[in-house]
């Protein structure tokens, strides 16, 4: 069955007082996430990989150490990592859960120092990529950053927050100002009970 775009989980517009305009959700949204669901489909029909499920396709085609991952794989994790994007993203209160805000306190020192360690990652991931906070396997939380499209499912991490740091996230609104992009998605985007329900 063929992966689709899904809807995003507010309007276009949703964002645009929080430092998301409708334009980047228009081009970011509705024709760069389109495209990967479109190529990927393209890529898969007829492999192995047809019919199977997206985490399978991610880490079954993932190559670690790969300059370059191939196109099922580029394709098919840009198509996860932008779901869990849309996801933990959101108009409304920015209050972070007490168990959330408890087990970051634990793991980062306090929710201010999650913050700059999360934006430091996101910052200085070099190119195109992704900054995470992500359950790694023995349960600890810890901040990662990936190039292009490479995510924690290649890794065996379970994705709590997302970040995209490619260009075209941030371009239209901030120009080449990432770490205030960064700034803006972590104190006025985050949907945190999204991301505690992810914990």
């Amino acid at each position: 069955m063929a992966f689709t775009l899904p809807d995003l989980p507010y309007a276009h517009d949703a964002l645009a007082d929080l430092g998301m305009s409708k334009e980047t959700l228009e081009f970011h949204h509705d024709i760069h996430h389109k495209a990967y669901v479109d190529n990927g489909n393209k890529l898969i029909a007829g492999t192995e990989w047809e019919g199977k499920s997206l985490e399978d396709i991610v880490t079954g085609t993932y190559q670690a150490g790969a300059v370059a991952q191939n196109g099922i794989f580029n394709n098919a994790s840009q198509h996860w990592n932008h779901n869990l994007f849309w996801e933990v993203m959101g108009p409304g209160a920015k209050s972070i859960p007490g168990d959330l805000e408890k087990a970051l306190t634990e793991a980062f020192g306090s929710v201010d120092k999650f913050k700059e360690d999360f934006a430091a990652a996101g910052a200085g991931q070099f190119g195109s990529g992704w900054a995470w906070l992500v359950k790694d396997k023995d349960g600890s939380l810890k901040i990662t950053k990936t190039e292009n499209g490479v995510n924690p499912l290649c890794f065996g991490q379970t994705a709590l927050l997302g970040c995209d740091v490619w260009e075209h996230s941030y371009y239209i609104d901030f120009r080449n100002k990432r770490p205030a992009y960064l700034d803006n998605f972590l104190n006025k985007l985050v949907n945190w009970e999204a991301v505690a329900a992810r914990l």
